[in-house]
C-alpha cells in the first residue's frame, strides 16, 4: 500500500504560558498543504509477527530506525494488537525535516492508519488519537485533516471555518533546520491579544498585521535571513507572509490568479494551489 502523508503550514502562533510540566501553552492555527511524502507499507509473510523492517531514502532522518516516527507507530499499534503481522515500511521524504511543516508527525499518522488498512484491523478515533498524540503534540491534527486551532501543546484541536482553497502557496526553506528546543530559547510567554480564532477569521489581506508566529520574534534575531525571505515574500506580492511552526520553513499565500514570483535561489521550493 502506497500513501502519500501531507504537511501543514501554521498560519499564526501564540506562546501564552510556561506549564508546571515545563511545556508551554501555545494557542496556533494548523492549516493541511498538498506537499507529500512517500510512505509504502507492505506484509512480510515470511517473518515473525511484531517483526518491522524501515528503510527511508530522500531527505535524511536523523537517529536511529527505531527512533522514527514509523517505526514508532508499528510499535504503538503493536501494543494494543500484540498479534500484529511482520510489515515492511519504506519511507521517501520529499519534505525536509526539522522544517515546521509536521512532516515527520504526518508520517507517523498515515503510518498508523495504512498499517490498519493493509491487516484490516479497525480501531476507533479515540485510540487513534490516542496513539497520535504518544507520536507528537501535533500528531491528533494529521487525522483530521482540516483548518483547526490547536491549545494546550497543539493537541487540544477546535475546527475552525476557514479555507484558503484556490490560493496558491510558496513554501520556502532555507537548508537548514532549527530544533525546537533553539525556538523556545528566550521566548517570553504573552498572553494579550485577541485569539487566533478571532484574528484568523478575518479577511486575509488584513492577517499582515494581526496574525503572528511568535517565535519569529526570537529566531529571526538568531536567523536575520529568515527575516529577509519573509520580507521578500511580500515584495512578490504575498498576502500574508509567516514562518511555520519553530521554523524554519517560510510560507507566503498569493492570490489565486497568482503566477510564480521569481525569488532567490533556495535548496527547497514549492509552490502550490491550495484545494
Amino acid at each position: 500500500m502506497i500513501v502519500f502523508p501531507n504537511c501543514k503550514i501554521n498560519l499564526g502562533l501564540r506562546i501564552l504560558s510556561k506549564r508546571e510540566d515545563g511545556f508551554h501553552q501555545l494557542e496556533t492555527t494548523f492549516y493541511p498543504i498538498p506537499v507529500h511524502d512517500v510512505l509504502e507499507i507492505l506484509p512480510v509473510g515470511n517473518k515473525k509477527k511484531g517483526t518491522v523492517k524501515f528503510t527511508q531514502t530522500g531527505f535524511s532522518v536523523q537517529g536511529p530506525d527505531d527512533r522514527n516516527l514509523c517505526v514508532k507507530a508499528y510499535r504503538l499499534l503493536q501494543e494494543k494488537k500484540p498479534s500484529l503481522p511482520a510489515a515492511y515500511i519504506h519511507l521517501h521524504k520529499n519534505i525536509p525535516t526539522g522544517a515546521g511543516l509536521g512532516s515527520g508527525s504526518a508520517d507517523g499518522v498515515f503510518t498508523l492508519l495504512a498499517l490498519q488498512n493493509v491487516f484490516g484491523l479497525s480501531l476507533s478515533m479515540e485510540e487513534n488519537q490516542q496513539m497520535a498524540l504518544q507520536l507528537g503534540s501535533d500528531c491528533p491534527f494529521f487525522l483530521h485533516q482540516q483548518a483547526a486551532l490547536g491549545k494546550g501543546r497543539g493537541e487540544q484541536l477546535t475546527p475552525l471555518p476557514l479555507s484558503l482553497s484556490g490560493y496558491q502557496i510558496l513554501l520556502i526553506h532555507p537548508g537548514f533546520s532549527i530544533a525546537t528546543a533553539e525556538a523556545f530559547q528566550g521566548v517570553t510567554p504573552a498572553n494579550e491579544g485577541e485569539s487566533l480564532a478571532v484574528t484568523s477569521a478575518k479577511p486575509i489581506e488584513e492577517w499582515k498585521n494581526i496574525v503572528h508566529n511568535q517565535f519569529e520574534e526570537t529566531i529571526f534575531l538568531k536567523h536575520p535571513e529568515l527575516e529577509k525571505i519573509k520580507n521578500n515574500l511580500y515584495k512578490m506580492g504575498a498576502l500574508y507572509a509567516a514562518m511555520s511552526g519553530s521554523g524554519s520553513t517560510l510560507f507566503g499565500i498569493f492570490q489565486p490568479t497568482a503566477s510564480r514570483p521569481v525569488h532567490d535561489p533556495y535548496p527547497w521550493v514549492q509552490w502550490k494551489k491550495i484545494p
